[in-house]
């Protein structure tokens, strides 16, 4: 009995694998003829190996100095063909109905393909992970199992029989106007409201009053801001007071981002910029165009607090930095939804809401 003891306290404190087993050694010679096929297999593949590799035995000088691939092409006088296998893009689109049809822009082989996106935005994977569930939780509307919508009213209305001049005519448009406002369907998986584009559009009237100086400072400022190249426009309308004529002054630059430049703009813009605005309420609730968009202005101190002015001030003339409008592109189908958005993502509003 005392034998017993040690035995069994070493077995608890070994390892399972080297631990005694307690089944009985016997059913460990019964082999089966499935388990000779793995073995056989790999001494199959084993016979085929090189005993040696090439790769030790060096090659003689000679085939190594012969081997030039530049003078071989050069030398050749002929192209080589090109693969009849070998894809290449059309030039140009013509048409859905021509029979060579470009690769989507998504494709490497297509010749608008850009590579990317390389990193994860912080605010791309907060939408990603907490701000879609949510929008999609609150605005969820349920509806019972056996439920069906009404019917909805013709979009055109028909004429009567009450007079024979009624006959054979089109159809009379909805009453009440001759436009109709966007009807808001339900968000879904499918459909919750996300940033499209934002941008960013700034005014000078001075480069036509003064002189050009004025507009590449603001063209500096706004690529700096949005890390994207601008563009450049001319005066449409005439203003006197300005000396502004149509055509005859570029007065304005324009930056529009997507993708990964527009999450990293507006992460800088809710988290720098905004807070740190001095009595400043919000984007007022009457903003937007009511299709999704909301629009709204910083003053010149005010751009100039993003950290690329901020960090180079001295480079940018202090009279000269502009402000600029910045429009925000969602995919909501009304300015309530975009709002909602906004809101989740950090912008705040104030005032009168109107849907």
């Amino acid at each position: 009995m005392a034998a017993r003891e040690p035995s069994r306290y070493l077995a608890r404190t070994l390892p399972r694998a080297i631990a005694p087993s307690a089944r009985p050694q016997t059913l460990a010679c019964r082999r089966n003829a499935s388990d000779d096929a793995p073995a056989r297999r790999l001494s199959n593949h084993l016979a085929e190996l090189e005993t040696e590799s090439s790769l030790a035995t060096p090659l003689p000088a000679d085939t190594v100095k012969s081997f030039n691939p530049v003078a071989a092409a050069k030398s050749r006088r002929a192209q080589l063909p090109r693969s009849r296998y070998q894809f290449r893009p059309p030039k140009y689109d013509r048409g859905p109905l021509h029979p060579h049809q470009p690769p989507p822009p998504s494709d490497p082989s297509s010749r608008v393909f850009v590579p990317g996106p390389f990193s994860l935005p912080r605010v791309q994977q907060t939408y990603d992970a907490a701000i879609a569930s949510d929008i999609l939780t609150l605005c969820y509307v349920h509806n019972p199992p056996g439920f069906t919508p009404p019917p909805k009213a013709p979009r055109l209305r028909e004429w009567d029989d009450s007079s024979p001049y009624h006959k054979n005519r089109p159809l009379r448009g909805p009453r009440g106007g001759d436009v109709l406002r966007l009807l808001r369907k339900p968000i879904k998986f499918n459909s919750i409201p996300e940033l499209e584009r934002i941008t960013i559009h700034s005014y000078v009237k001075q480069a036509a009053q003064e002189n050009s100086g004025w507009l590449h400072v603001a063209g500096m400022a706004v690529q700096a801001i949005s890390n994207k190249r601008v563009e450049t426009f001319k005066s449409r309308a005439s203003v006197s007071t300005w000396s502004i004529a149509p055509g005859r002054d570029t007065v304005a630059v324009k930056a529009e981002l997507r993708g990964e430049d527009m999450y990293h703009f507006f992460g800088k813009l809710v988290d720098v910029v905004l807070p740190r605005l001095k009595d400043w309420p919000g984007v007022k609730g009457t903003s937007g165009d009511s299709s999704g968009n909301i629009t709204f202005g910083l003053e010149p101190e005010q751009v100039a607090l993003f950290p690329e002015i901020e960090v180079n001030y001295d480079m940018y003339p202090p009279k000269m930095i502009p402000g600029c409008h910045i429009t925000i592109h969602t995919s909501a189908q009304a300015d309530k939804d975009a709002r909602l958005l906004l809101s989740a993502m950090g912008v705040p509003f104030h005032g009168k809401i109107v849907n």
